[in-house]
């Protein structure tokens, strides 16, 4: 986050960019909602690094940011870490339209943002152990999974 406004730090994905295509980018990545209720809105001030947001408001911009930029190729790193589990769907519902037809690479800890992913790569110390969609992962039984059935609540003690 940048130390400027919320419309600014979304802007930075596409200068040039009219205020209505902002605004549609915001309310893609769940964001117009709170930001509308800021007392500038989109002309708020978020501080250095975005200090008067909290994280997951923060992410939303970031979010709102990279779907108005529109590249071809996508990179979210822990895109969802600082969300609430029913923010993290809405953004992942925005998030999947937003991934279509590009290249995505997705670095997470939290499985359930990668579930539709066409590929997934499993790393342990830097080094690939698996690789598959979800359904393949889950179906070989190995690290994947029992990384899953921990996080889904469905590993015994």
């Amino acid at each position: 986050m940048f130390h400027r406004t919320v419309y600014e730090n979304i802007l930075y994905g596409k200068i040039g960019a009219n205020y209505e295509e902002v605004v549609n980018a915001s309310k893609k990545a769940h964001a117009h909602e709170f930001i509308v209720n800021l007392p500038q809105g989109y002309d708020t001030h978020v501080g250095e690094r975005g200090v008067k947001l909290s994280g997951g408001q923060c992410q939303r911009i970031a979010i709102a940011r990279a779907i108005l930029k529109d590249a071809p190729i996508l990179i979210l790193d822990e895109a969802t870490s600082s969300l609430d589990s029913l923010t993290e769907k809405l953004i992942q519902e925005s998030l999947h339209i937003a991934m279509s037809n590009r290249t995505v690479i997705v670095i997470a800890h939290r499985l359930s943002t990668i579930l539709s992913m066409d590929n997934i790569l499993v790393m342990d110390n830097g080094k690939i152990i698996e690789m598959g969609n979800h359904k393949q992962l889950i179906d070989a039984g190995g690290f994947y999974n029992t990384l899953w059935n921990t996080q889904s609540g469905h590993s015994f003690i």
